[in-house]
This record gives structure tokens, sequence and C-alpha cells, in this order.
């Protein structure tokens, strides 16, 4: 008889890939990094295979790994489904702040689905850089986040690294020096992140064209002005890893008022995040 999989076991996998340690998992889960990397080992008995490199920089994952990481989130996200459909459904009204990033397609299908599962909770969308959601979170316009760490003022719920990818029209010479950059405007901490892997590559830039927007940087993407960095499921245009220097990782985090653990309105919207983020990290 084949063993179960346990959904505690895959949670455990899913945050330290997501969270690139095992440390800040424990954190985001509420667990002992020993409790924590325990769940890790016997997932892996279970398995029969190892799924995580560990090292001093963090963990990473194994060939194994890479092949077994969708189907936990698919199962985690299918059993969350499942609580959702068979709990009372939320009501209220809740305000969700969220960067530029994740207002992509993928939004509109994941509130479709909240929108029928929970017909009577209004949600107010709020969309903007980092000291917008410090600042909206403070006056208690929303009540969940979805930023840069780096502007909130509480401890993150959960935090999840998502790598940053090259995008740019296939016409573009990427080679060409000084290399044309389309970019979000300021404030947005990524742009740092890129000029360091341009500098420490010996390539010189120069910006072209900038927006708050993302369909705008999209868009001045596909019209070849330029190259930018993007979180992969929006790089419509994906360029060669061997023609620009590899990007790094950045963290996005969740963050809630505490004690609200249990509240069926925030709970049914933070899996709603959970969602996004997931979405948001997968290659086209």
């Amino acid at each position: 008889m084949a063993p179960d999989l346990e959904t505690a076991l895959l949670r455990a996998f899913v945050s330290s890939v997501r969270s690139g340690s095992i440390s800040r998992a424990a954190a985001a889960l509420g667990h002992s990094q020993p409790a924590l990397s325990n769940q890790l080992r016997r997932l892996e008995r279970t398995v029969g295979q190892q799924l995580l490199h560990r090292g001093t920089a963090g963990v990473s994952l194994t060939p194994s790994g890479e092949v077994f990481l969708p189907y936990a989130e698919r199962i985690l996200a299918l059993s969350a489904q499942a609580l959702a459909a068979a709990a009372p459904t939320a009501t209220g009204h809740c305000g969700v702040g969220l960067m530029e990033d994740f207002v992509t397609p993928a939004l509109v299908g994941a509130l479709s689905d909240f929108s029928s599962l929970h017909p009577g909770a209004k949600l107010e969308l709020v969309t903007g850089p980092g000291p917008l959601m410090k600042q909206s979170l403070a006056d208690g316009r929303i009540q969940l986040a979805l930023c840069d760490p780096f502007y909130l003022a509480q401890t993150p719920r959960w935090t999840t690294r998502i790598p940053l990818v090259w995008s740019a029209a296939h016409a573009l010479d990427v080679r060409q020096d000084p290399l044309p950059l389309v970019l979000f405007s300021q404030p947005c901490r990524w742009r740092a992140p890129l000029f360091d892997a341009l500098e420490a590559a010996g390539r010189r830039w120069e910006i072209t064209f900038e927006s708050t927007a993302l369909g705008a940087v999209q868009a001045a993407v596909r019209a070849g002005l330029g190259a930018t960095a993007l979180l992969p499921a929006n790089a419509e245009l994906q360029t060669p890893t061997d023609a620009l220097p590899p990007l790094p990782e950045v963290d996005v985090s969740l963050v809630r008022p505490t004690g609200t653990v249990g509240d069926p309105l925030l709970d049914a919207v933070e899996d709603l995040v959970r969602r996004l983020t997931d979405v948001a990290a997968s290659t086209n």
C-alpha cells in the first residue's frame, strides 16, 4: 500500500522552498527549526528521495524536489479549496493591499473563485508602492498587505522568495552598450538588485522608460524600448539567461493584524493571496 502524503509535511516543504530557508519557514509556520527539519526528513523518507539541498545559505531544490514541488503545491491548493467549500462562507468587508506586480489576469480568476465561494464578502483592493501599503495598514483601510517586507511596520505572517527574470523583445539587442532599461518608477526597491547585477557583470545601462503600471512596463518591453526584470509570470517575452547576468530573488511578505488567525474572512483572503504568489513565481 502506497504511503499517504500528509499536508503538514507538504506545507513544511513548500514553505521552505518559498522562503529559501528552513529557519524563515519555521518562523512563518510558527514551528521551531528542529521541528520543521524533522518534518522535512519525514517527507523525504515517505517520498524515498532527497528533495532539498541544505546549506549555510539556505535551501534549494534537488532534481527530485523540482519535480515534486508542483504536485505538493497542487495538493495544498486543492486541500484549501475543499476546506473552503465545506466551511461556512466568509462575510464582511476586507481591504487588501497588493503590489502592482500582482494585478494580473491571474487576479481576475482568483477574485472570481473567491466571489463564488464567499458571495457575502466584500473586498476593497488597494494597489500601489510599499509606502502606500504601510500607510493604508496604519489607517485601517486594508487588513492584509502583500508587499516588500522593507515597508512593513510589523512582523510578516510569511515571506516568499520569488526569482526575477529578464524580459525583452526578441528584436532588442541585449548586448548593446549601454543596455536600455524599462523600469518601475521609484519607489521600487527591486531596481537596486538589477543595477547591482549589471554592474557586477561590467554592463553599462541607461533608463529609457519608467512607469508605475505593470501594463505600461510590459507594453514598453513589447515595443522594444528596453529590457526589464519582472516576476516570472509577468515576463511575456523572456530573454535567454546567457545574454544577460543572472538576477537575484526578491522577498515578498504578507502581513495581517495579530490575533486574527481563525477569522474566516481574513483566512479566505490570505488563501487567495497565496494563490497569487504561487502563480507569480511560476514560469510561462
